[in-house]
């Protein structure tokens, strides 16, 4: 019996323009295809695979659970693709869409102010910059790197060091005037303890005490997703946050925030690691250069 030869990657373009035009007749246009033809290779391709991936209506069309997976994986799959064609026939000159996960403060105070230099660099790519510090699944994410402080726990993980900073303790002036400048651990019990509204490495702020380090709740009123808006809480003389130093560098020289409980200080600082998924095997010229350019010119201290 000959062999039926499959065309996957064909039926995964068509496929995915399925779903982002939301249906068979728009797909059918840009494909230059027939609607009936749409129609038909995704049955054939529900068959092959078996599992039902699209619920089809007169008036709706809605992606299974099974379809959604299989969209998204397509999606890379096709960029992979892409990529590799485009790598063999300019040079691997980085080419496409990148998907940065990483922390607001990162983003504002590090990544910012140097990323027209990499776009400049690299005209042929494009970014999207998802804001979160909350840890992620990269694969889930479908990120292709994401900035992360802190240890790494997963080996299937291939990291790059970024850098680290101190931790700090600062104030606005407006709460420092109005409830008074912390001097020891007892006195945090009356003060706003600023927090993040997640589960982090410690959970409290090391401070020095009798020579030992001691880990003080945060207990505060107010508790924010991302460092950048605690930072911005502060600001605004809501209370007493712990942050990255180079997050509030500009502020404290300037006055806006001032540093409190500086003898107390244990020195503890985070490590920033530019992380990406794989062991040793080759990287998207893409995501490569991202990560060259982020160790060259995103490092942090």
């Amino acid at each position: 019996m000959a062999r039926i030869e499959i065309n996957r990657s064909g039926e995964m373009e068509v496929f995915i323009r399925v779903v982002e035009q939301g249906g068979f007749s728009a797909a059918a246009r840009i494909c230059r295809m027939t609607p009936s033809a749409v129609s038909k290779l995704v049955a054939r391709l529900e068959t092959r695979l078996g599992t039902r991936l699209v619920n089809r209506s007169t008036r709706r069309f809605q992606l299974t659970p099974e379809g959604r997976a299989f969209y998204e994986r397509a999606t890379r799959i096709l960029a992979d693709i892409e990529d590799a064609e485009r790598c063999a026939g300019a040079g691997e000159k980085p080419v496409g869409r990148i998907r940065l996960n990483t922390s607001a403060s990162y983003a504002t105070h590090i990544l910012a102010p140097v990323l027209p230099e990499f776009l400049c660099r690299h005209p042929g790519v494009t970014l999207d910059i998802v804001q979160t510090d909350a840890v992620i699944d990269l694969l889930a994410d479908r990120s292709d790197v994401a900035i992360r402080a802190g240890p790494l726990k997963s080996s299937s993980l291939v990291a790059r060091k970024l850098g680290e900073t101190m931790m700090v303790i600062v104030a606005a002036p407006s709460y420092l005037a109005a409830f008074g400048e912390p001097k020891t651990i007892g006195d945090l019990e009356r003060h706003n303890r600023l927090g993040f509204g997640y589960v982090r490495e410690i959970d409290g702020w090391p401070l020095r005490h009798d020579g030992e380090t001691v880990i003080v709740p945060v207990g505060g009123r107010i508790q924010a997703s991302d460092g950048e808006g605690l930072r911005h809480l502060a600001l605004g003389g809501s209370g007493l946050a712990r942050l990255a130093a180079f997050t509030v560098a500009d502020d404290i020289a300037a006055g806006r925030l001032v540093p409190v409980l500086e003898d107390l200080n244990p020195g503890d600082q985070e490590v920033f690691h530019a992380i990406h998924v794989g062991q040793g095997g080759p990287l998207p010229s893409r995501v490569r250069a991202l990560l060259d350019f982020l160790a060259e010119r995103g490092r942090i201290g």
